[in-house]
Parts: C-alpha cells; structure tokens; sequence
C-alpha cells in the first residue's frame, strides 16, 4: 500500500514541476517542450525557479541512459526491476547530485519527498538509500565506474553520452559521408549541451532588435541579449518568433533558390507546426508570390494557423494527406517545402526525450513515408519549378537515401541543384560543408550543432524539367 502523499507544500516547486514533465514523458509519452511551460505558468514560477525547472527537467531527460547506468550499479538492480515513479525520482536525483551545484543534502531530501509522494515506504528508503550511495562518490568517479561497464567503443560512447548505440552509429556514418568521421564525439558532446534561444524577425514584418545578437548565419536571425525572449515575442505580435537558425536556413534556401516571379504558387507540405511556413509566408509576400500550407493532423494545422496570423496575404491551411498531393493537384506549384517527418536526431539538443523516444526500427517505416510524400510533391510541381526536401535528421537513410532513390525513380525529370551554392548566396558567412556530393552533378546541405550551431537539418533543392 502506498503512503499517503506528501503535501505539495513539502516539495520544492521547481522540482516538482521537473518530476511531473520527466514523469509525463516516461509514463504517457508526453512532450517535454509543450508540457514545461504549461506547468510553469500553472504553478507560477519566478523567473529563478522556472529556469530550476527547465535545467532539471531537460538535464535529466538529456541523460537518461547515463544516469541509468549510475542507478543500476548503485541499486545493484537492473532500472527494469524499479517502479516506474520511483526510477524517475531517482534520475532526478541523479542529475541533482551529479551535475548541479544543488548541495548533496537537498537533493537527496527532496528526492525523498519526492518518493514519499508516489511511492510506498520501502520505496522511500530505497530512494534514500541509492541517492546516498550515489552522493558518495564524485562525478568523475561514476563515469569511470560507468565506463568500465561497456565492452565496446560504440557502448562505451553510448554510455558516455547518453545516446543510445543505434543513433551512435548513424551519426558516425553520416560524419563519415562528409570525411569527418573524427567528429563523432564533438557531435555527441554538443547534443549535450542546451542550446541557446535563437528567434527570428521575419522579414519585411520585423526587425532585428537593438542589442541582440545576429545569427551567424542566417540574415534574419538573433539571440537576445538577455530578457524575456516571451515579452519581445508578445510585443511584436508574432512577427518576432522563437525558430532555429537551421531551420531559417531550410525555409530560405527555397524561396532564394530562384528569383521570385509575380503570381507563383508555393506550398509548405508538411507544415505543422508552422515556422517554416511563417517565414515562407513573408519571403512570398515580398515577392508577390501566393503560399498554402498543408498539415494533415488537424491540432497541428490549427497550429500553422496561428504561426501564420500575423503574416500578410491570404495563407490558405489544408488538412489533406501529403502523399496525395501529387494526384490532386498535378503540375500546380512553383515551389514545394517538403519538411518531411522525421526521427529528428538534429534536433536532441532541443528535445532531449526524442534519442529514448526512437528506435532504429522507426527508420525503414519513416523512410517510405518520406519517399512517398518526396514522389508526390514531385508530381505536383510545375516544370521549371523547385522542391525543396528538409529532414531534421542527418540519418544517411532520411536524408541522402532518400534523395538518391527520388533521382533514380525520376530520371531525366529531375535535377539536383546546387543546394551549397543557393544557401551561400543568402547566409552571413559561407557555410563550412563536409563532401556533399551525392550525385547528378549537385549537392546537398548537411548542418551540424557542432559544427554551426542549428540543429542538424538536411536540405536539397531538385529543379523539375
């Protein structure tokens, strides 16, 4: 039977803001990026304690599968074997006494309230009984423990960096498409590292504020120096927002693929939740060209239509299924964003639950979809137009895999573009790139978090005959 539960008042709130999302993730598949703000504004955090809910929150998702290792050689029990609360008490824990300044006591006294919440009294001695264990040893003194461990090199950087093995490999074999295959544990190291809140203003609607940080890259992009980037967001009504510069980078290489004409159609495929289709939506409004955006999941939809609210021009949002496209609408569009689903390995840094999230077998289902959405945008792109395919994976299956079998299947139709060059004319500073050779005399844009800061998005531009 369980005790009875701690009276809220008892637990820090911060930390009890952090167990619930960690918690919500493992139990109910929760994402922790909508979730986390939800709960801070429920429980109304201070500015301190919210910025303690989101490092504990996302530092521990980050590192789960270490802090795992930890726990299992201090319980002397597989993390199986452990409640599912208590084992997310026990990360938090974790994460608490290795790689925060949070003082030893705290942690493991509040990580027992914690316990006493949702467990049973047994529990709360377990609880207690592995985060002292724990706290009697430095951090280095785990990771040598926790290293020894692992048999192999793919384990052991697996154990090292919190990543699971299959996506090891699959970022070693991307950086070694590129020759950078001695890159794989700066890649992993800064998959580790929260990123920076990146915004955009978009163009022709905003502007750059006074004091910000530019992007290094893209010419819309900035870093506030400091502040709420919610109160900026707020004051400009949605025309400054909160976006990746890799996907600034994504939406601009096809609206600055070719000059724009009077009149052209675009479409944004896949476009919930609608950042790209926001910026796409104010590069067309500048040139006269008219955009729709389409998002099969109506929730998501009704999100693109709230990111575009504050574009001009008449946006239209469609549900349909994108691998229709093609049938429904031959020959229709100029331009085509097809932002494809994805495993969104580029993107760990952000959201950390993802690398448990995914498995390898996710892989070959997502590749057909990507395939099949690729082929039919194709055929709804008008001759002489250009689709640009975007994955935030750099997985060589989501990305050059798919791209390499759309060339074969079109043949003579389709032409891959000199994606580096477009993405060169527009950026801030030339874009370092690896080998992007893939085929067909073009190239193709891989971006890497520790190589440019974004997120590693995937981007190539095909003409059509």
């Amino acid at each position: 039977m369980n005790a009875a539960p701690e009276s809220p008042a008892s637990i820090q709130p911060a930390r009890r803001v952090a167990f619930d999302v960690i918690n919500a993730v493992s139990r109910d598949d929760a994402y922790a990026n909508l979730l986390l703000p939800t709960l801070i504004k429920r429980q109304a955090l201070g500015t301190a304690d919210a910025g303690l809910a989101t490092e504990l929150t996302y530092g521990t998702l980050r590192m789960r599968g270490y802090y795992d290792r930890v726990i299992e050689l201090a319980a002397n029990r597989p993390v199986a074997q452990i409640d599912e609360d208590i084992l997310d008490v026990l990360r938090l824990g974790a994460h608490q006494l290795l790689a925060t300044r949070v003082a030893p006591h705290a942690a493991v006294n509040e990580s027992v309230a914690l316990a006493r919440s949702v467990g049973s009294r047994s529990a709360v001695g377990f609880t207690n009984g592995v985060l002292r264990t724990i706290s009697r040893s430095s951090a280095d003194e785990w990771r040598e423990r926790v290293l020894a461990t692992t048999k192999t090199n793919d384990e052991r950087l697996a154990a090292e960096f919190a990543h699971p093995a299959w996506i090891v490999r699959a970022f070693r074999q991307a950086l070694a498409a590129e020759g950078r295959s001695d890159e794989l544990e700066q890649l992993l190291a800064a998959d580790n590292v929260a990123p920076r809140v990146n915004l955009i203003a978009l163009p022709g609607l905003a502007q750059i504020p006074d004091g910000a940080e530019p992007d290094t890259f893209s010419p819309f992009g900035f870093v506030l120096d400091g502040g709420d980037p919610d109160t900026a967001i707020r004051s400009e009504a949605g025309r400054l927002r909160v976006q990746d510069e890799g996907s600034q980078i994504a939406a601009l290489a096809l609206s600055r693929a070719m000059p724009v004409s009077e009149g052209e159609l675009w479409l944004d495929l896949c476009a919930g939740p609608g950042g790209k289709t926001a910026l796409l939506g104010a590069e067309a409004a500048i040139g006269g060209a008219r955009l729709t955006a389409n998002e099969v999941v109506p929730a998501r939809a009704e999100l693109v239509r709230r990111a575009v609210a504050p574009v001009p021009g008449d946006i239209e949002v469609t549900e349909i299924d994108g691998t229709t496209i093609g049938d429904l609408h031959p020959a229709t569009y100029d331009r085509i964003l097809v932002d494809a689903p994805c495993t969104g390995l580029g993107a760990l840094r952000r959201r950390p639950e993802a690398r448990w999230r995914k498995t390898a077998r996710d892989v070959g289902d997502l590749t057909k979809l990507q395939q099949s959405l690729f082929l039919s945008a194709f055929e709804a792109l008008k001759p002489g137009g250009v689709l640009a395919y975007v994955t935030c994976s750099p997985h060589l299956a989501e990305s050059r895999g798919v791209v390499l079998d759309a060339l074969r299947r079109l043949g003579d139709r389709a032409t891959l573009l000199d994606t580096a060059s477009v993405v060169n004319s527009f950026v801030l500073e030339p874009v370092e790139l690896g080998d992007q050779q893939p085929d067909r005399d073009g190239t193709t844009v891989q971006l890497w978090p520790h190589r440019h800061g974004t997120d590693a998005m995937f981007i190539t531009l095909i003409s059509k005959a």
